[in-house]
């Protein structure tokens, strides 16, 4: 019997679990050809920015990008529009050739934390092609008079009026920053996001003393980032049915087989096709097959969270006893 590899996701067929994640990769067609050649099962561009939209309207404004944590009165801090890599008219265009480009599906990606223009341009990203949309929710919680619930309550509303004015999936992508994920992910899942993605990777600066400006570097990630994902993973994969992914991390057939055993549907690659090429993407697709292949499995299916935390009899004990077994160096 052949090894069925594919993966539903948000709804979407796709014919394994591992794609190209939100990155510069996408903002060329020739990549995204060499992405879908290598093997990719679908394309996730990087977000548009919620700023973005604003400075259409306000052009003599400037903000914040995904690299950057300046305050929100010290507007020097903040790129030109000019800065961004697509403006809003620009990034529809682009979800419209790449539809053309390739045959898997496209994953369209905003990124703010107010209801504002950017519900408008939901829709607009719908009509321009894509697949599917991640609403990317970042929010510096910075006042003291702003509660956890509140930032939970005004991301939730976000949400929900951006699914009311889409048809296709809706994805969520989430920081790993919230006190009761579990119960977050649920008030997701009522407001109608068909998947979550985990975790935002946060771009802080760090501090030159010398020149005392911020230093804004980009670091890529590392395997050891996967941890954090294969912990949530794990315990969200039995509570809930909305697709999951692994975003942060992954840079080896090895990480995405765990994320999948902990419970992913959808496994997203970026920091290790910036480091090692396009191409590697074809290495871990195959080496994933043939895993499964060599150890008996039918389908992704069947191996999909076989190691979710369901399988202890009581994961809330299991939980703690691997947390004080660990400080207290067992094994």
């Amino acid at each position: 019997m052949s090894l069925d590899m594919t993966t539903n996701y948000l709804g979407l067929k796709l014919r394994h679990p591992v794609m190209s994640g939100a990155s510069p990769l996408a903002d060329d067609l020739d990549n995204v050809r060499r992405l879908e050649d290598a093997g990719a099962a679908a394309i996730c561009l990087r977000s548009l920015f919620e700023e973005q939209l604003s400075a259409q309207q306000m052009a003599s404004h400037r903000y914040m990008d995904s690299a950057s944590d300046g305050h929100a009165e010290a507007l020097n801090y903040f790129p030109a529009t000019a800065d961004f890599a697509l403006g809003p008219d620009a990034y529809l265009e682009q979800i419209a050739k790449i539809r053309d480009a390739v045959d898997i599906p496209v994953i369209a990606s905003l990124n703010g934390v107010s209801r504002g223009g950017w519900t408008r341009h939901a829709t607009l990203i719908q009509e321009a092609g894509a697949h599917a949309l991640e609403l990317n929710m970042y929010t510096l919680a910075s006042d003291p008079d702003v509660s956890g619930a509140d930032v939970e309550t005004q991301q939730v509303e976000v949400v929900r009026a951006v699914r009311d004015k889409l048809t296709i999936p809706l994805a969520v992508k989430l920081s790993p920053f919230y006190s009761a994920l579990p119960n977050f992910v649920r008030e997701l899942e009522g407001a109608g996001v068909n998947g979550v993605i985990l975790f935002n990777r946060l771009y802080e600066p760090d501090i030159d003393p010398e020149e005392l400006e911020l230093d804004r570097t980009l670091h890529l990630s590392t395997p050891e980032e996967l941890l954090l994902r294969l912990r949530w993973l794990a315990i969200l994969s039995s509570r809930t049915q909305l697709s999951l992914a692994a975003s942060g991390g992954v840079h080896s057939a090895h990480g995405a087989l765990k994320a999948i055993m902990a419970g992913a549907s959808g496994v997203q690659m970026v920091s290790a096709l910036l480091r090692h090429g396009i191409e590697h993407l074809t290495l871990v697709v195959q080496q994933l097959f043939d895993w499964f292949d060599d150890h008996g499995y039918e389908s992704v299916t069947e191996a999909r969270g076989s190691m979710d935390d369901s399988r202890a009899p009581n994961p809330s004990a299991y939980e703690r006893a691997n947390y004080v077994q660990l400080l207290q160096g067992g094994h």
